[in-house]
This record gives C-alpha cells, sequence and structure tokens, in this order.
C-alpha cells in the first residue's frame, strides 16, 4: 500500500467564503457565454486583492484554437493588465477543473489558488484523472479547492 497524498480534487469538505461564491458565480455567467456561443461552457474570472484581473470564457471552436481555454484566456489577459507573466498572489475560479495543458500554464504563471466547480471526469488534472498540482515535477504549487 503506497501512502498517497489526499488530491485537492477529492477532499470533501471546503469552506468558501462569500467572496468565492461570489466569483464563482460570474465564472458560471462566463460558462453561460460559451454555451451561447457554441463552446464547451466553461468560465473563469482571476483575482488579485479582492479585485477582478480578467476573465474568460471557452473560445477553442470559434477560435479555431486548441489553446483557447478559458484558463488560458484569463492568464494571457492578466499578464497583459498586470504587465507580468507571474501572476502572483491571485486567484482562478473556474467553473470545471483544469485540463493538463491549463494546469501547466497556471502552474508556470505562478497562480496561488485555484478554485473549480465540478471535477473533469476525462482530462481534470487537479486530482480526479491525474494531479499536476502535486507533482512531485512541478518546482511551483497552488492551493486547489473544488466543490
Amino acid at each position: 500500500m503506497t501512502n498517497k497524498p489526499t488530491s485537492p480534487a477529492t477532499t470533501t469538505e471546503h469552506v468558501f467564503s462569500e467572496q468565492d461564491y461570489a466569483f464563482m458565480q460570474r465564472a458560471m455567467e462566463l460558462a453561460s457565454r460559451a454555451e451561447e456561443e457554441g463552446e464547451v461552457p466553461v468560465g473563469a474570472v482571476l483575482v488579485k486583492d479582492g479585485e477582478v484581473v480578467a476573465e474568460g470564457w471557452n473560445q477553442s471552436i470559434g477560435a479555431h484554437d486548441a489553446s483557447a481555454h478559458a484558463e488560458m484566456q484569463v492568464i494571457r489577459k492578466a499578464g497583459q493588465v498586470l504587465e507580468n507573466y507571474r501572476l502572483l498572489d491571485t486567484t482562478l475560479y473556474v467553473t470545471l477543473e483544469p485540463c493538463p495543458m491549463c494546469a501547466g500554464a497556471l502552474l508556470h504563471s505562478r497562480v496561488k489558488r485555484v478554485v473549480f466547480g465540478a471535477p473533469d471526469l476525462k482530462a481534470g488534472a487537479a486530482g480526479t484523472v491525474l494531479n499536476l498540482f502535486e507533482s512531485q515535477a512541478s518546482y511551483h504549487y497552488a492551493d486547489v479547492e473544488s466543490g
């Protein structure tokens, strides 16, 4: 038997603040926008010091760009707003668990905390299928919460 740490995606109880709920609600509104545009309904909001830095939604189909996930849209916009590729002391709220591409980008951009709504049973990289956020190969770690 291996002594495997509990992954964030399988932790059963979290205490979320009213602010967490408000920002996740906004991410859900953005997911609805994605759905209206014929995209996979995922929305994301990046917050620093209680203020929205960037918002995004899936745009892969319309943009003909496999990397145009909601998280990637937010990372790109936030880098421009903050004039830094390191998104230090930020929290990302996203409606669906990040895939390996997005998890890698979040780690590279040094997002401090990731809060996701639903697990991704096919490609979840925050504990459902694999966990890049707890990988010993990672040089940066983020706090991950779900629920």
